[in-house]
């Protein structure tokens, strides 16, 4: 009775968790916070497998994507540093409930562009209209091509700016809702929860912080077989498949069913207290939350100036680590190839293999994440087995990077040419001649195949100038082709670039280096706590994601979309403006998106075998011995970890 008595809040005020209901059980409150992480991270994870189809339903490129997909991180980054001050000194579960309540409106400022602004509008199959935008080859009438007057650029320009900026600060939002969430959430379980099961607490957490993002992809591959507009148009309106280059899918309803679970998730919250008793069997020796072992003694006592007055000095006091800081360029080098490639990935695949956008989502949600899982939860495991010291997690952090740059090079070899685009790829000046007398829109999209091949961007550009229809009313063939060679006859669609049958042996590289490249992400964090002292650990932590977002995470997408703009050869043009791209160079697309990956790779074994080579040189004649694993020292001349009881020891690896 006295033990328990021990481990209540200084307060003194709560009873144990058995006279106070549900909100009083830390279980309980692991609970909702695994539902919240698992909302909260599926909005992240949906937001990402929608960013292609946003691109081509608001007109953006691919650099605009990439910043919109990284805009979170900005509320995130400026925001975070609050919460260092903060700690316990605020009630935790309703800043938590808070943000739950702020990423749900976030969300739904996401799906208002859809409800705002105007129908999704794209060229059309033409019949009857006298709108020549993408319809057949009308030779020696007076169509002209569709020009681009004033008004029509006045209204594009604003919509396309007001909708990109309404997206941007919805995003912000979302950045700014999720900096309590994680922080506080994790601090209140480590105050409340008893040793032997914080970190079976802390296990489940990481596990919906990966769960969350594969079901964001899921539900974006789910959502987005349905019509943008299919809550507008009757089904019989809708002339597109999920195989057209148009088609755009329902990219905001699982916005909208995001922010209702983001609700749900975050009501328990305003009913947790802000002292909890500790759960039963807790050791008296563990931290209450106003003694505060998440922060040094003495930032307690500073006001919110002193404490931003010192934050750079902590920050430096940090960097001058050498393992500390190689340890995190090496992680930020993996977080910005992941920030990258979690938000083109399918794009590429799309483009590449000529695959629907939700089924590209669904390869990355059920294929690209769950290896990446095991790869970490194994990496976790192996280390635990091994014993490893903070020398031997290195060395393990090489050899798997080292490993994941062997199977990320044959990716570059995976893939084809862009198909045969007649005046696009390869480019012929003697292409239009066949078509200067069709009076072709410039803005027109509306891609076929001819029977020989090659592939047009509208009927039109094939010099087309009658169509066949089915019982549906729909196109089956355009005749009368002048374009196309053979039978003059040319299908709706694309004709593809040929390398479907690649997409296996793709993903099985893809999935393997994954697996390879997670096993690195357990040891490295052990790296980092344990080279740090205890007092220091949590900023160390702090920084290192302060760290991952101003240099991964938020110019990591920006980057692969600016690298993917490079490789377009064909724009498209809204009231004479280009907006998305239409056509890429699958060659460059291909060399240079998964070239920066390669590049990142470098970067991370770099750091890492600068890591293993300060250690062999740091350590000499301190570093353990074979049989005692135990004793983590730290490199930098100044501190030293002494030797830790074996429990204790156990207990600090798990916290991993």
């Amino acid at each position: 009775m006295v033990a328990r008595d021990l481990n209540m809040s200084p307060a003194g005020s709560n009873p144990p968790v058995r006279h106070r209901g549900i909100f009083n059980s830390i279980k309980f409150f692991v609970f909702c916070h695994s539902l919240l992480q698992l909302a909260q991270l599926l909005v992240s994870g949906y937001m990402k497998s929608s960013i292609s189809t946003i691109e081509r339903r608001y007109g953006l490129s691919s650099q605009k994507s990439g910043l919109l997909a990284a805009f979170n991180e900005v509320g995130n980054t400026v925001f975070i540093i609050f919460v260092s001050f903060l700690g316990s000194r605020v009630h935790r579960p309703r800043f938590i409930g808070g943000g739950a309540l702020l990423a749900c409106v976030a969300s739904l400022l996401m799906a208002l562009p859809h409800f705002v602004f105007g129908p999704y509008k794209y060229s059309h199959h033409v019949a009857s209209s006298k709108d020549n935008s993408s319809g057949l080859c009308q030779t020696g009438s007076s169509a002209t091509p569709l020009s681009s007057n004033q008004s029509c650029s006045e209204q594009e320009d604003q919509a396309q700016q007001g909708v990109y900026l309404l997206l941007l600060l919805a995003q912000l939002l979302l950045g700014i809702a999720a900096v309590p969430i994680q922080p506080f959430g994790i601090s209140y379980i480590d105050d409340y929860a008893s040793k032997k099961n914080s970190p079976l607490y802390l296990g489940i957490l990481l596990a919906m912080t990966s769960i969350g993002p594969a079901l964001g992809f899921v539900s974006g591959a789910a959502m987005l077989r349905f019509y943008v507009d299919f809550n507008k148009l009757s089904k019989d309106q809708i002339q597109l498949d999920n195989s057209d280059l148009r088609w755009v899918g329902a990219w905001w309803l699982g916005f909208l069913a995001a922010s209702c679970l983001l609700f749900l998730a975050a009501l328990p919250y305003f009913f947790f207290p802000r002292n909890m008793a500790k759960e039963e069997g807790a050791s008296d020796v563990q931290s209450s939350p106003d003694n505060q072992q998440q922060q040094p003694d003495e930032l307690q006592e500073l006001s919110l100036f002193q404490f931003l007055k010192s934050f750079p000095r902590i920050v430096l006091r940090m960097l001058k680590s050498p393992i500390y800081l190689l340890v995190v360029l090496a992680q930020v080098n993996l977080a910005a190839l992941l920030a990258g490639l979690a938000t083109f990935m399918a794009k590429f695949i799309e483009r590449q293999f000529n695959r629907t956008v939700s089924f590209s989502n669904m390869m990355i949600g059920s294929v690209g994440i769950p290896m990446a899982v095991l790869g970490t939860v194994l990496g976790g495991v192996l280390m635990r087995r091994l014993g490893l010291s903070v020398s031997g997690a290195s060395r393990l952090c090489a050899a798997a990077v080292l490993l994941c740059l062997l199977s990320a090079f044959p990716l570059l070899l995976v893939g084809c040419s862009t198909q045969q685009v007649a005046g696009i790829f390869p480019r012929s000046p003697d292409a239009a001649q066949c078509t200067s007398d069709c009076h072709c829109s410039h803005e027109a999209f509306n891609p076929v195949c001819g029977t020989d091949g090659v592939e047009f961007r509208s009927p039109c550009h094939a010099g087309c100038k009658a169509m066949e229809m089915d019982g549906s009313s729909r196109v089956r063939n355009y005749t009368q082709c002048a374009c196309v060679g053979g039978l003059s006859h040319a299908s709706p669609g694309t004709c593809g670039s040929g390398c479907s049958h690649l997409l296996h042996p793709f993903l099985l590289l893809l999935g393997l280096t994954a697996f390879i490249a997670a096993f690195s992400q357990t040891p490295s964090c052990m790296m980092i706590l344990r080279t740090v002292t205890p007092e220091d650990k949590s900023f160390a932590v702090g920084i290192q994601y302060m760290l991952f977002r101003v240099l991964a995470f938020m110019p990591g997408p920006v980057l692969y979309g600016s690298v993917i703009d490079t490789t377009c050869i064909l724009w498209a043009q809204k009231c004479g403006k280009p907006t998305s791209c239409l056509y890429y160079d699958l060659d460059h697309f291909r060399q240079r998106f998964l070239g920066l990956m390669v590049v990142f790779v470098c970067g991370a074994l770099l750091c890492f075998l600068l890591t293993v080579r300060v250690l062999r040189g740091s350590a000499g004649q301190q570093e353990p011995q074979p049989e005692d694993k135990g004793p983590y020292r730290l490199v930098d001349g100044s501190k030293t970890l002494e030797d830790a009881p074996s429990k204790e020891k156990e207990t600090m690896a798990t916290e991993t």
